[in-house]
């Protein structure tokens, strides 16, 4: 049955007095507050350069984007464009990056699905290209154990996702209906209390009693796990093949038609970052920690940096079918009209490096520009 209103006012009053906790949450870093990039650590711009003398990037200091953080970092994006300078750019939520990018201020950006359909569908598919992959996976649904053991003991309590509309609110509201209970999608009350909290502040709430449980990425869910949370459940587990797009490569149009070969080289670099990514992945869990540490002031310890690193698989592949059925999903929960994501991608600059490489390419699902 409906969570009674009595408990609905006082979770969400304890949410909205956690602003001072949000103090304690940003002290403990794990990259939650940055608005500055991160400097290659050895590469400089050398040689000649390409269309632009810059190219801006734009990502968030989660480890799901560990692909920027690292191949910043490591000089390996650099490198692909020679005299041509990387200015980074570190945000902390979807909807800002997308303005920047509208507004010019960065050209490229890595983000989540949602906050990618949102910027294409609202500029009638004027704003952005999905041009790359970058991260699968890494999504946890975490519960306190001594309130939940099981799917049935959901029904009732207070669980966290990121921000109303965004991937992982999205994807719960989704689950929930799938379980044949309801939620109103805007208030989060219902069958299960849905609580929007900022990760950074998640923790803190978890600690106080705020919520019983969370929907999120990584490292916020294992930095609840270290808290005494326990997983419930992996997203990758709802998924064909245990896989689903958390973060993609994003292009301004414009700057896409202006500089068609600093993009090239932009996903060149990124191919060439998932590949030491992979080959090396404990060299690669340090470098995206050290990224970290230089954004926040403090790197992720052990217990919670491991068990995130290990559930996030890095590819090219943007996953695109998945993409169109998150759209789908967040249509049903009445979050989104009806989207029309024709031409949302432009994959050819990432199958021309691809097909160099030796490596099959990547499939837009119908949903390519032109």
């Amino acid at each position: 049955m409906p969570v009674p209103p009595a408990v609905v006012r006082r979770a969400l009053a304890a949410v909205a007095a956690l602003p001072f906790l949000a103090l304690t949450a940003g002290a403990c870093g794990y990259g939650s507050q940055a608005d500055h990039g991160i400097r290659a650590a050895n590469v400089s711009p050398r040689g000649e350069k390409l269309s632009a003398d810059t190219v801006r990037i734009g990502y968030f200091p989660n480890l799901t984007h560990a692909t920027a953080l690292v191949g910043i970092r490591e000089g390996t994006i650099q490198k692909e464009l020679g005299g041509t300078k990387v200015e980074s750019t570190a945000f902390n939520a979807g909807p800002s990056e997308i303005e920047a990018l509208n507004a010019g201020s960065i050209d490229i950006g890595f983000i989540g699905p949602s906050p990618a359909v949102n910027g294409f569908t609202r500029s009638q598919g004027d704003s952005l290209r999905i041009i790359g992959g970058s991260a699968s996976g890494g999504v946890k649904l975490v519960v306190d154990p001594e309130k939940i053991t099981d799917v049935d003991d959901l029904r009732g309590k207070r669980i966290a996702t990121p921000q109303l509309g965004n991937t992982q609110d999205v994807a719960f509201l989704n689950w929930i209906a799938e379980q044949g209970w309801k939620v109103d999608s805007q208030s989060g009350e219902g069958d299960v209390l849905v609580v929007r909290s900022d990760n950074k502040v998640t923790p803190a709430a978890y600690r106080s009693g705020s919520i019983d449980g969370a929907w999120v990425p990584e490292p916020t869910a294992s930095q609840l796990v270290s808290e005494g949370a326990k997983v419930l459940l992996e997203e990758t587990d709802l998924w064909p093949e245990k896989k689903f797009v958390i973060t993609n490569i994003v292009v301004s149009q414009k700057f896409l038609a202006a500089h068609p070969d600093v993009v090239e080289a932009v996903l060149r670099g990124s191919v060439n970052t998932n590949e030491w990514i992979n080959e090396n992945p404990a060299k690669a869990k340090a470098a995206a920690n050290s990224a970290l540490e230089s954004l926040s002031g403090r790197p992720l310890p052990p217990q919670i940096l491991d068990p995130a690193w290990e559930s996030i698989e890095f590819t090219d592949d943007p996953l695109a079918g998945t993409l169109d059925a998150q759209a789908r999903h967040a249509v049903r929960a009445g979050l989104l009209d009806a989207p029309d994501l024709q031409g949302i991608y432009d994959l050819g600059p990432l199958n021309k490096v691809l097909r160099a490489a030796g490596r099959p390419e990547a499939d837009d699902a119908g949903l390519g520009a032109g």
